[in-house]
């Protein structure tokens, strides 16, 4: 089965939260490699970055930038080892097929441009299933007739 991630589940397998152990055993049951866009990985990283400077205001939001320097760690041994593979997208064709789902679902639904795009992604590499854990975004997935894991 050919799997596409969002930003939500790499977010899962390299930081501690309640829905890690389902990322890592989805992760770990899954045919390697697990192909991803620079989107995703430029979206998580940027996740990162912005919790680490809300942690520098507060100390009780986000999370240190020694945690997340070891989730950025951990993402790039996993492509280094080849787990993960950053695959080239052509993004006007994704961003046809976003417009696309755009039109058919936006107004209605409430979808963010990201999420939009994660789907649309998904739709480009004729991915059979999407990995979130955003429940707005499951929904826009299924409505696409992707398949969500983990369940």
């Amino acid at each position: 089965m050919k799997v596409y991630p969002d930003t939500s589940f790499l977010c899962a397998l390299y930081l501690v939260q309640s829905n890690s152990k389902a990322a890592i055993d989805c992760y770990n049951g899954l045919e390697k490699p697990l192909y991803v866009s620079a989107l995703t990985v430029g979206e998580f990283k940027q996740s990162i970055r912005f919790q680490n400077f809300i942690n520098s205001k507060d100390h009780t939001q986000g999370f240190s930038r020694k945690l997340g320097l070891v989730a950025l760690e951990n993402l790039q041994n996993n492509i280094d080892s080849g787990g993960i593979v950053i695959k080239s997208v052509d993004w006007a064709e994704v961003i046809s097929i976003a417009e696309r789902i755009s039109s058919l679902y936006t107004t209605h639904y409430g979808h963010r441009y990201l999420d939009i795009l994660h789907v649309a992604t998904a739709k480009f590499f004729k991915a059979s299933a999407l990995l979130t854990f955003d429940n707005n975004q499951k929904k826009l997935a299924l409505a696409e007739s992707l398949k969500v894991m983990p369940n």
